[in-house]
């Protein structure tokens, strides 16, 4: 089994013809939840699926799970996957680039005839991106019970149409009640979409956690005045209070390295003219970091800060915590066997927490979880431009197919796999 490898040319092939579905002019792609598009891209890594011998599960949310079957079919399967909707600028190889890297090591297996001790299945979520409808990773994160079905289904987007009635328009409405399915464990290959592999010349990332978030809105209320006769000493500037804090957000972020993160991303200044002293200024705030510890005394020194500008200016000063996921550290043993698979197969590596959320911080609630990280072009990613080389997206997958291996055992006959599965994902 050491000598097995993927096919690099294959698995490069099939992202690209999943990338001709919702194509844009600029080479990415757009393929939004529950969409036509959508549909059609689910379509075809389920035809892929079918044809290869796999056994299709939908669940109500309409996350889809393609089977191979184990030796002993009792044992719950060793899932991998991501999600196949993007961004309204995507690219083609978030999340796409998880489901058929999993899809590339069931066809390996068939290849050579490798019969596994435990299924191995291969997973898409619904509606990761959450760029249609809110909140973000909602199929997986129904799936582990972090909000309800029917909040779900009741998500609408900017024209009104709810996920449920989509759902079921496409034809990804199953019948299995999420959560229900079971998972051995669970590994998610994925791009960095961060610059850290590529500024260090590294292959493979292994992720031993996902950064945890705060978010907050800030709203601070001055008063409005005449730029020109009002003096400076005088007046009730929100946004000279409001840029403080901005950059008092960065400023905590760089107190807690090498991973405290501190952005504000939205500025809305009132009433935004050009010769009036602004009288209120509405900010968001993001910072994150690897562990609770770290990101509670962050919290604690911009709640701080806040605090102490509104009694120094007697300006109104409001932060509001808004949303918050805490730290996700992956199972010991996914990461070892994340870790052991690329030492064995002699690829360079390092150690990289992820910045961003996936899937597999939702089923690690669930069962063990880990994730594989490969670099992508100048660490960019939610752009038409997201780009990675062949060679680093083949390599991810030979990682991803042996730490397959050692959690689902290698039985000792060989497998023959079954002809292709007729039903029809719609009634699964």
């Amino acid at each position: 089994m050491n000598d097995l490898r993927i096919d690099g040319q294959r698995l490069w092939h099939s992202l690209m013809d999943l990338a001709r579905i919702g194509a844009t002019d600029k080479g990415g792609v757009k393929r939004l939840a529950l969409t036509d598009l959508d549909r059609q891209g689910r379509d075809l890594v389920v035809q892929w699926a079918q044809q290869e011998g796999l056994s299709i599960t939908v669940d109500k949310i309409g996350n889809v799970f393609m089977r191979r079957e184990g030796a002993n079919p009792a044992l719950p399967p060793i899932v991998t996957g991501s999600h196949i909707d993007t961004q309204p600028t995507g690219g083609k190889f978030d999340g796409n680039y998880g489901v058929l890297a999993g899809l590339e090591v069931v066809r390996t297996l068939n290849q050579h005839g490798v019969a596994t001790v435990a299924p191995i299945e291969v997973a898409f979520w619904t509606n990761e991106e959450g760029s249609r409808f809110v909140p973000v990773m909602m199929g997986s994160g129904v799936f582990c019970g972090a909000f309800s079905l029917e909040t779900a289904y009741a998500a609408r987007d900017v024209d009104g149409k709810s996920v449920g009635e989509e759902l079921a328009r496409i034809g990804y409405q199953g019948a299995q009640t999420p959560g229900e399915h079971p998972i051995g464990a669970y590994f998610e290959t994925h791009i960095e979409q961060g610059p850290v592999l590529e500024d260090a010349d590294k292959v493979i990332g292994l992720v031993p956690a996902v950064m945890g978030l705060s978010w907050y809105d800030c709203t601070v209320t001055g008063m409005e005045a005449h730029a020109g006769p009002t003096p400076m000493h005088l007046r009730r500037d929100a946004l000279q209070v409001a840029t403080a804090i901005m950059q008092e957000t960065v400023a905590i972020a760089n107190r807690y390295p090498p991973y405290g993160r501190g952005t504000v991303g939205m500025v809305q200044v009132f009433p935004n003219s050009r010769n009036v002293i602004p009288g209120q200024v509405k900010f968001s705030i993001d910072l994150r970091n690897v562990n609770d510890a770290l990101l509670d005394t962050m919290h604690g020194e911009i709640t701080a800060f806040v605090q102490r500008m509104a009694r120094e200016t007697g300006l109104d000063v409001q932060l509001e915590r808004v949303s918050y996921y805490p730290p996700c550290p992956f199972h010991p043993d996914c990461v070892g066997a994340v870790r052991a698979a690329t030492e064995k197969l002699g690829y360079s590596s390092m150690d990289v927490v992820s910045g961003a959320g996936h899937d597999a911080i939702y089923i690690a609630r669930l069962a063990p979880a880990g994730m594989i990280f490969v670099p992508c072009k100048d660490g960019i990613s939610h752009n038409e431009i997201e780009d990675a080389r062949p060679e680093h997206l083949e390599a991810g997958c030979n990682v991803l197919l042996h730490a397959m291996l050692e959690r689902a055992g290698v039985a000792g006959q060989a497998y023959a796999a079954p002809e292709a599965v007729s039903e029809a994902a719609s009634a699964a």
